[in-house]
């Protein structure tokens, strides 16, 4: 595993952020520590409660309690409810925030959460109590820090704020421009950046659907031929020897230096190997071209 500067603290992450919650735990608990000591053991030393699920909480929290506290990081995402009833469950408001954060606490025994996320706000979901809350937390020293998760054009408002110490972003090796010019200003706002979302399968679009040029705004276009070479632009992602697509699209992303960490979340100990392998994988000679390239024609008019 390599690591990474953690934005201005001056503290040092893992290339890759284990994301845990429900599916790392369907196979029960022993799976789930089974997954966290691998990372553990692999050098992984950020981690990322997808909710603020008591379960999940308490398992990390045992995991985590064989190493020294001041040497992991845990962060743990607001607004995304907990386990498939509260799927779509939207909850930024102070009580429930705060709430959200006292019971992973509780649970997990960590005594303080490094990162708080706020996971894709609205515009105006954020009423100012609840911001009074945030600032409350980090107060009494319960959460150190604040994270804003979202790739919708909303995020570019509350980058710009400077309220958030870090940004999480969908990054994949086709991100455009829009991606990449808030990952920027993110960085000129002193903002660590973790990407998620990194691999996408193209594998799984069916064979004779139909490839949309996208308008202004991604609005509208007409159909393009499914044979044409934009349909197999990143075929060779699948052809690489002795390297999975996965691999190959993580190894990508973290050629960015502002990438502080990616976002991981492997439910089975082999997959997570592959994984954490990749960062200390170079490359295959000439394959950051070849995406380059992939990416001009994907997106051709």
């Amino acid at each position: 595993m390599r690591y990474r500067p953690f934005g201005v603290s001056g503290s040092a992450i893992s290339n890759l952020t284990l994301s845990f919650g429900a599916a790392a735990l369907a196979r029960g608990r022993e799976a789930g520590l089974d997954l966290l000591y691998s990372a553990l053991e692999a050098g992984i030393n950020s981690y990322r409660l997808e909710t603020a699920d008591p379960v999940a909480a308490e398992v990390l929290g045992q995991a985590l309690s064989h190493v020294d506290r001041k040497l992991v990081y845990v962060s743990v995402t607001l607004g995304a409810g907990e386990g498939p009833g509260d799927a779509g469950a939207r909850d930024f408001s102070a009580e429930g925030m705060t709430g959200a954060i006292d019971r992973v606490l509780h649970f997990s025994g960590l005594g303080w959460i490094d990162m708080a996320v706020l996971h894709e706000p609205g515009e105006t979901e954020l009423a100012q109590s609840s911001l009074a809350a945030l600032k409350a937390l980090r107060k009494t020293g319960r959460i150190r820090l604040l994270g804003i998760a979202g790739g919708g054009p909303v995020m570019d408002a509350y980058v710009s704020t400077g309220a958030f110490d870090a940004l999480l972003t969908p990054f994949d090796i086709n991100a455009g421009w829009p991606i990449r010019n808030r990952i920027r200003s993110a960085r000129e706002q002193d903002m660590a950046v973790f990407a998620y979302d990194f691999y996408i399968d193209r594998r799984t679009r069916e064979p004779d659907a139909p490839v949309f040029k996208k308008g202004l705004f991604g609005l509208g276009g007409g159909k393009r031929p499914a044979d044409t070479p934009k349909k197999d632009a990143f075929g060779f992602l699948y052809r690489t020897p002795n390297w999975t697509a996965e691999a190959i699209c993580l190894s990508y992303v973290l050629t960015d230096p502002s990438v502080s960490s990616v976002v991981v979340g492997p439910t089975d100990t082999d997959r997570l190997a592959v994984l954490a392998a990749a960062p200390e994988r170079d490359m295959p000679p000439g394959l950051a071209a070849q995406i380059e390239m992939a990416r001009v024609v994907a997106n051709a008019a």
